[in-house]
């Protein structure tokens, strides 16, 4: 089960193979920033706190848009984050702004 926390909405999902978590929290009505989908504006900026083992490694994309020290708390790129497998997951929207 994966907890997507968008700005005001938060709800637990199933996990579906091959979407982000972008996809996921579009899919489910959870309000959650974005405007490119392509991992550039990084408006769909994300935290981790539970499951990092759950999702696919960092993207070329996250790594030319996130600092080493954001990737390594555990921050992503909802557009470019796929969960790989079932298990808990927990993901908050953390805009910069």
């Amino acid at each position: 089960m994966i907890l997507l926390s968008g700005r005001k909405v938060q709800k637990h999902v199933e996990w579906e193979s091959g979407l982000t978590v972008l996809d996921l929290a579009l899919k489910h009505e959870v309000d959650w920033g974005f405007a490119c989908t392509r991992g550039t504006c990084a408006r769909c900026r994300c935290l981790v706190t539970e499951g990092k083992e759950h999702l696919k490694e960092v993207t070329d994309a996250e790594w030319d848009r996130l600092e080493p020290e954001e990737l390594e708390a555990g921050y992503r790129l909802a557009c470019q984050t796929v969960i790989k497998e079932d298990g808990p997951v927990t993901i908050t929207h953390k805009p910069y702004f």
